[in-house]
């Protein structure tokens, strides 16, 4: 094997090892127990804001080991190239986890995440005019337009069943299982071999089909593929730097299924507006009060609040950015996709799925997949195995997106 190679994977090593405890998500995020007392303030009318106790980190030497594995790699190279992003990326996201309850929580988040007044890819509008559309479709919309059996709640219980029946069925054995959990404040949450679901929480028949294409078949099925890579174990960790990318994989995918409807890109939507509040100085009651008042019931409420604070003050001024990233990740992944077709190089589009990677990631890789450096992704969903089919959807994208509504008639 060339020496080139040799030389990056064992530095991929060192950086598997060097950020094993950098648990961005996990070590951020608030416990369970924080929801009731303030939604029992919320009850009686006297909220009172959460104070969150957490853990004083140091994460000296993983960073140390993280300058030593950039240093070394050969930044011309694009395995070297992508080892030093990854490392900085890194670095940003263990010095956030170090600050944990001040407000330079906000300044790392930012600086992984972006914030909700960046345009979208292509020169586009911001993120946040993006998500005011949504919501403004979203709330025009007659609710009565759903059909009576979407508005029927699916238990924890009956969804573990159905969705475990779909994963099984989907990889003709158990390889990932799911899971219930009691201590979970989000509705789901999924890991490469196991997907857990909030016990005693009530779930829609879109939820389904949105947790199978979001969370297993690209965040799940990513980790999994990049497990299968001999020369860059890395591809099956959740970087922060991929995180736009994966996010936006996600959504896509449940876009393309007909997996998502109006309300999920409202919820969206929403905790990106919360996130821009939260940084121009609301504090978490308002956040809370501005879900509330979008009709979020009080538990959906105060878990769409905490994504926003986790890790930050809850007095204002400071926020966790990462709920900016789905709809940029959606519109770059969309655009990429489309311009792949373009190309003829939908060989992309499958190549995306062998371990979490972002966009330039995947060109840049695409000599080391064609020499076999790179394996292929062992499992793919079936909407991006089937490329005559991705090619008619994204064909009638690119033809429909050159029709001005603004000049149809309004007869």
């Amino acid at each position: 094997m060339q020496a080139d190679i040799v030389h990056h994977a064992a530095l991929d090593a060192r950086l598997v090892k060097a950020v094993r405890g950098i648990k961005l998500l996990s070590l951020a995020s608030w416990p369970a127990e924080a929801q009731a007392p303030f939604l029992a303030g919320v009850a009686r009318g006297q909220p009172v804001l959460p104070v969150i106790e957490y853990p004083r980190l140091d994460f000296g030497d993983a960073r140390r080991e993280l300058a030593a594995v950039s240093a070394a790699a050969d930044a011309s190279h694009p395995l070297g190239h992508y080892l030093r992003e990854s490392a900085r990326s890194w670095d940003i996201a263990a010095q956030l986890l170090e600050s944990l309850g001040s407000p330079q929580v906000s300044a790392h988040s930012i600086a992984l995440f972006g914030t909700p007044e960046e345009c979208l890819p292509g020169d586009g509008p911001t993120t946040r005019d993006a998500a005011r559309h949504f919501i403004t479709i979203a709330n025009d919309l007659d609710h009565e337009l759903l059909a009576p059996e979407e508005q029927i709640p699916v238990s924890a219980t009956a969804l573990q069943l159905q969705l475990q029946a779909d994963l099984d069925d989907f990889f003709d054995g158990r390889v990932i299982t799911v899971e219930l959990d009691p201590t979970l404040i989000a509705k789901a949450a999924a890991g490469a071999t196991r997907i857990r679901l909030r016990h005693g929480a009530a779930f829609s028949d879109y939820d389904r089909r949105q947790l199978l294409q979001h969370e297993a078949l690209v965040h799940s099925l990513t980790a999994l593929n990049g497990r299968e890579q001999v020369h860059l174990p890395s591809l099956a960790l959740s970087s922060p730097r991929v995180t736009a990318t994966q996010e936006g994989l996600a959504t896509f995918a449940e876009q393309i299924t007909g997996s998502i409807d109006i309300e999920r890109m409202k919820r969206i939507s929403l905790r990106i507006e919360a996130v821009a509040m939260a940084l121009a100085g609301a504090d978490f009651v308002e956040v809370f009060r501005y879900f509330a008042d979008a009709g979020q019931n009080p538990a959906e409420s105060f878990s769409s609040a905490q994504r926003v604070f986790r890790g930050v003050p809850t007095t204002g001024g400071a926020a966790f950015t990462k709920d900016t990233v789905y709809l940029r990740g959606l519109v770059g992944v969309h655009t990429f996709f489309r311009h792949s077709l373009q190309q003829d190089r939908l060989r992309l589009c499958r190549r995306l799925f062998a371990g979490k990677m972002t966009l330039e990631d995947v060109a840049g890789f695409e000599p080391l997949f064609e020499s076999g450096v790179l394996a292929p992704p062992r499992w793919l969903p079936r909407w991006v195995s089937r490329a005559s089919g991705l090619a008619g959807m994204l064909a009638f994208s690119l033809f429909a997106n050159r029709i001005r509504l603004d000049r149809l008639s309004a007869d």
